[in-house]
């Protein structure tokens, strides 16, 4: 089979670095989405929220930045591996969908020997950073190893695939608390729920692209499941999430002055429910990206209440 190395999946960077990188490199970076970041963003916000909780009430130290900085490495190589893995399990139902149609293994760009090599390295890199952890972190980040394996069949027999990735994506939150405090707590456990919800609720409006053609193979999402009615879905998501943080940062016993960049926070959530069309796919993939930027409002608002 001849592969040709340049087909680009239709929603990544139109001129990422990755278009200019060697040829016989290109597969392996689309297939790992290094030209889509915002999966990378997304997978390390959460790190970085609760590394930032778990400091509300003491000073951030030179060992926080050393952990922050673990964690985005960690969220790099393990946002590549997961979106390998997810390629090789989905590969035949990509290829009849027009928006992942050009994804290396469903193209034909990368074969699937080469595709499971990439899966391992990638993984190592992961394993790597894992072990620079205390122990306990190091034992609850191996628990999403089995979150992580059943979520590409998650599709195929719930209707409810954004909530698994909800509970996958944010696992940095308890990964990154424990590592930082050696505990769990109530105030974390509220946070990873309300991460939870945030996914649901960027989910949502990520898989509207994909409505039509998940119907035709058979594919189900809460944006199918929801269909005309997402837009209050989405509200009601953003709004539990909005509770459950307001509510873990009592619990943190945070300083008054949180609420200035928490009412930011929540403001941005609330601007894309008020955006939101979820016949305009094109705006659905903005408002999906738009998350980097409430992710970073979040860490933020925790931010402030750990070094006020």
């Amino acid at each position: 089979m001849q592969l040709n190395f340049d087909r680009r999946v239709a929603d990544s960077l139109p001129t990422s670095w990755v278009d200019r990188a060697p040829l016989a490199m290109r597969p392996y970076l689309r297939l790992a989405r290094y030209d889509r970041p915002i999966g990378f963003w997304l997978l390390a916000l959460p790190c970085w929220m609760g590394l930032a909780l778990a400091r509300i009430g003491d000073s951030l130290t030179a060992h926080d930045l050393w952990l922050a900085v673990l964690f985005g490495i960690g969220a790099v190589a393990m946002r590549g591996a997961g979106c390998t893995y997810n390629d090789i399990i989905d590969r035949d139902l990509d290829a009849r969908v027009a928006r992942t149609a050009d994804r290396p293994l469903a193209a034909g760009t990368i074969s699937l020997k080469r595709a499971w090599a990439f899966l391992g390295a990638q993984g190592l890199v992961g394993l790597v950073v894992l072990v620079q952890l205390p122990l306990i972190a190091i034992l609850v980040g191996l628990g999403s190893l089995l979150l992580v394996a059943a979520y590409p069949f998650m599709k195929r027999i719930t209707w409810w695939p954004q909530a698994w990735l909800g509970l996958t994506f944010n696992w940095g939150v308890p990964v990154a608390y424990t590592a930082a405090t050696g505990h769990i707590d109530p105030a974390m456990v509220v946070l990873y729920i309300a991460c939870i919800f945030w996914t649901l609720g960027y989910d949502t409006i990520y898989a509207h692209q994909d409505s039509e053609d998940d119907a035709l193979v058979g594919v189900k999402s809460t944006a199918r499941l929801f269909g005309e009615s997402s837009q209050y879905w989405v509200a009601g998501f953003y709004g539990a999430n909005a509770i459950l943080v307001a509510l873990a940062i009592w619990l943190s016993r945070a300083e008054p002055w949180i609420v200035i960049p928490f009412t930011l926070y929540t403001a941005h959530l609330f601007n894309q429910v008020r955006r939101l069309d979820i016949e305009d796919g094109p705006r659905c993939l903005a408002l999906f990206k738009a998350n980097r930027t409430s992710g970073l409002l979040l860490v933020a608002t925790l931010l402030t209440g750990a070094i006020i």
